[in-house]
């Protein structure tokens, strides 16, 4: 029988699909606090170059929200090595979606090219949605056989 986790809010990581979903932004949340701090302590105290730092620094992040949603938002597969590849995959998609919706709104609506969070918040929300689906569905998801035998 596959093991049971508990997400941060106290959702059985089997339980309703939404139900985990803050304990997911929470995770979110941490790996933000994780990629900016390593960036900025790269660059500022590093001197390393940007594009180096973020690839960096984003492999961290999302190897700490790995970790964190493995055992505390979802039920850990049996192959953590692929899981592991589904995640880092399923994260690089949303990063993409999330600088795509970030250029789309600003080029849509050019006057929040001054107001940069609200186009950032936008691409980040729909880059969280997707990344949830994608874990939730996908990169924690359950075998098919497992499932029938449940």
């Amino acid at each position: 029988m596959p093991r049971r986790t508990v997400g941060l809010g106290g959702v059985d990581a089997r339980g309703n699909a939404l139900g985990r979903l803050p304990s997911f932004a929470t995770v979110g949340a941490l790996g933000f606090v994780v990629d900016a701090a390593l960036l900025s302590l790269l660059v500022h105290v590093g001197s390393w170059p940007h594009y180096s730092a973020r690839a960096v620094s984003f492999a961290v992040a999302v190897t700490v929200t790995w970790y964190c949603n493995r055992h505390w938002v979802f039920t850990r597969t049996n192959n953590s090595t692929f899981e592991y590849g589904a995640y880092f995959g399923a994260q690089a998609v949303g990063a993409v979606i999330n600088l795509g919706v970030y250029l789309l709104v600003i080029a849509m609506f050019p006057a929040l090219a001054r107001l940069p969070v609200i186009p950032l918040s936008v691409g980040a929300a729909l880059a969280l949605l997707f990344n949830y689906w994608a874990a939730s569905r996908w990169v924690f998801a359950a075998p098919l056989k497992s499932r029938r035998n449940e």
